[in-house]
């Protein structure tokens, strides 16, 4: 794989248990924004490509589901912007899907969970170990 290159990353948020249909939607619009501010390179609502069973609609939007375009050396700091982020909101779970990969971030000890972001992101490119700060907008 080249370095170098940009990963197309899906997050998909699951809402606490009393979450409705339109808090989940505000949700993925203020973490979509959040990580514009944090300049990713792209972040757009996912679509189906394939319509619901029953449905004649492909394309519609599929909500608590984003589509996030990154560059490798920021995808670390990507991922640690989404766990900061899910924290103090109203969101049970976060999954960060790469190809085949995925992690689901939650409610875990920050230890633990810089484990698990560590060892996915070393499957994925290079660590950004030398700067681990956060230095986001609004969190």
């Amino acid at each position: 794989m080249d370095r170098t290159s940009t990963h197309e990353i899906q997050v998909e948020l699951e809402g606490a248990a009393d979450s409705d249909h339109e808090e989940l939607e505000a949700l993925t619009l203020e973490l979509r924004q959040h990580l514009l501010d944090f300049e990713v390179e792209r972040a757009e609502l996912a679509r189906r490509s394939v319509a619901p069973d029953g449905t004649k609609v492909a394309g519609a939007l599929t909500v608590g589901t984003l589509i996030v375009t990154v560059g490798v050396p920021l995808l670390a700091k990507t991922l640690d912007v989404i766990k900061a982020w899910i924290e103090n909101r109203p969101v049970r779970t976060a999954t960060i899907t790469i190809g085949e990969d995925s992690i689901e971030m939650e409610a875990l000890s920050s230890e633990d969970q810089r484990r698990l972001i560590d060892a996915f992101v070393a499957s994925h490119g290079p660590s950004s170990q030398d700067d681990t700060s956060i230095s986001s907008p609004g969190i």
